[in-house]
C-alpha cells in the first residue's frame, strides 16, 4: 500500500493544526446531546436491556489501566506514575515500587498495563507511559518482572524498553498507548497521532498506527510493510487518530475504538495493511468547523463499522465473555468519557449496532471482565471510583 501524499491534505490541515483538542474533556452540553440521542443509535427491534447493579469498591487517583492477576487481585495504574496492587476481598491497596519516571501532564502519564502471555512461568508485566525527550513527548512501552515474593513490598524488576513512539512532538495529547496480547502471544500497541495529523499517513512514523510485535518488542516477519523501512516494519494498519480501545472478539478478529475529531467516533474492524483514512477522511469535522470529507467520498480507505455523532469519547474496549450478564455475552463494551456511559455494541449484526447504553453519570476510563463474570469499571479523574457491575 502506498502512503497517501501529504499534498492532498495540506490545505485542510493548515487551519486546523491548532484546533485539535481532544473531545474527551467533560462537556455538559455534549453529555445532554448524547443522552438525548442515545435512543436514535439503538434500533428498537435490536435493543437489549441487561439488568445490573453497581457496587463501589475503592477509590484511586486518576486511574488509567487495569490488569487482573490469577489470584484475583488487580493491578491499577494511576496517571501520576503510581502502580497499585489491590485486593478486592480485603480492600488492601499497596503501591508497587520500581515504576519508571513518567511525564505527567495533559493526557500523558502512566498508561496501560497487561500481563505477559506466559505470566504463570515468567511474571512479566507490560506498561505504557509518556516520557519527555528530544523534540517533546512520546509514549514508550516497557516489560518488567513483577516481584510479589515479599507480600508487603511488591516491586518491578529488570525493566526493559521494548517500544518507543517516534517522533517525539510537542503537546501532550493523543498518546493512545493501549496494550493487548493475542492468543498467539503477539503484542498489539495502539499509537495515537499526537494531534499532529500528518504522521497518521506516514510510514516513517509509528504515530497514528496499530502496531504488531513479538512479546520482546521485535518485529513480526509477516507484517504488511516489511519493505518500506525500519519503522514501517512495526505497522499493521495506519490512518488512525486516537485509538484508545483494542479487543479481540470470539472469532479472533481485532477491533479498535478511537476518538474522532468533532464528531465521528469510530469502532473499526482491523484488517491487515488497511488504511483507515485519518486525517484525509473522517465522519467528523475539525474543531474550527472546517469540513473533513466523509469516508464514503474515499472508498480506498477502510470505513468504520460504526460511528457516533454526537460523540461517546471511547476510552476503552472489551468483549464480554462471561455468563453473569448473559445479554452482553460476545458483545463489545466501550467505556465513554464525555458520554459518561458504557456502550454495548453487537458486532455480529449487519450493520453493526449499538444495542444498549448504560448511563453511568461519570466519565468511564476503563473496563475489565472479572473472574466471576462481573465487570470491573474504573472512573476517570481524581478520587475516581473502582466499581463492580454484577447481576441484579
Amino acid at each position: 500500500m502506498q502512503v497517501i501524499g501529504l499534498i492532498h491534505i495540506a490545505l485542510s490541515l493548515s487551519v486546523a493544526m491548532g484546533l485539535s483538542a481532544c473531545h474527551a474533556q467533560n462537556n455538559t452540553t455534549q453529555n445532554e446531546n448524547n443522552k438525548a440521542s442515545s435512543a436514535e443509535n439503538v434500533s428498537s427491534t435490536l435493543k437489549i436491556n441487561q439488568s445490573y447493579q453497581v457496587h463501589q469498591i475503592a477509590r484511586f487517583n486518576e486511574p488509567w489501566g487495569m490488569a487482573l492477576l490469577p489470584d484475583g487481585r488487580l493491578l491499577i495504574t494511576e496517571k501520576q506514575g503510581k502502580l497499585q496492587l489491590f485486593n478486592p476481598v480485603t480492600k488492601q491497596k499497596m503501591q508497587v515500587a520500581g515504576v519508571p519516571q513518567v511525564a505527567y501532564g495533559g493526557q500523558g502519564g502512566l498508561g496501560d498495563i497487561v500481563l505477559g502471555p506466559e505470566f504463570a512461568k515468567n511474571p512479566h508485566v507490560y506498561l505504557s507511559y509518556a516520557e519527555a525527550g528530544q523534540g517533546g513527548y512520546g509514549a514508550v512501552v516497557v516489560r518488567a518482572e513483577l516481584d510479589l515474593i515479599n507480600s508487603q513490598k511488591p516491586q518491578l524488576k529488570n525493566i526493559q524498553r521494548i517500544w518507543t513512539q517516534v517522533p517525539k512532538v510537542m503537546g501532550r495529547g493523543h498518546y493512545a498507548h493501549r496494550l493487548l496480547f493475542g492468543s498467539d502471544g503477539t503484542l498489539w500497541i495502539s499509537s495515537g497521532e499526537r494531534q499532529q495529523f500528518d504522521p497518521a499517513q506516514d510510514l516513517q512514523s509509528n504515530l497514528g498506527k496499530i502496531l504488531r510485535l513479538h512479546a520482546d518488542g521485535s518485529v513480526m516477519k509477516d507484517n504488511p510493510f516489511m519493505t518500506q523501512g525500519e519503522i514501517a516494519k512495526q505497522i499493521w494498519t495506519l490512518g488512525h487518530r486516537n485509538p484508545l480501545g483494542m479487543a479481540f472478539d470470539s472469532k479472533g478478529q481485532l477491533w479498535v475504538a478511537e476518538m474522532g475529531p468533532k464528531g465521528g467516533d469510530e469502532l473499526n474492524l482491523i484488517v491487515k495493511g488497511a488504511n483507515y483514512g485519518y486525517p484525509i477522511v473522517s465522519n467528523g469535522d475539525h474543531y474550527d468547523g472546517t469540513n473533513i470529507p466523509d469516508h464514503h467520498t474515499h472508498p480506498e480507505f477502510k470505513a468504520p463499522e460504526l460511528d457516533w455523532t454526537p460523540v461517546i469519547s471511547p476510552s476503552s474496549l472489551i468483549f464480554y465473555t462471561g455468563d453473569m450478564l448473559p445479554q452482553w455475552k460476545n458483545k463489545a463494551l466501550l467505556g465513554g468519557l464525555s458520554s459518561q456511559s458504557i456502550v454495548v455494541v453487537d458486532t455480529r449484526l449487519k450493520p453493526v449496532q449499538e444495542v444498549q447504553r448504560l448511563e453511568m453519570n461519570t466519565r468511564i476510563r476503563g473496563l475489565l471482565q472479572a473472574s466471576d463474570g462481573g465487570l470491573w469499571v474504573i472512573e476517570d479523574g481524581r478520587d475516581a471510583s473502582l466499581l463492580k457491575l454484577t447481576a441484579k
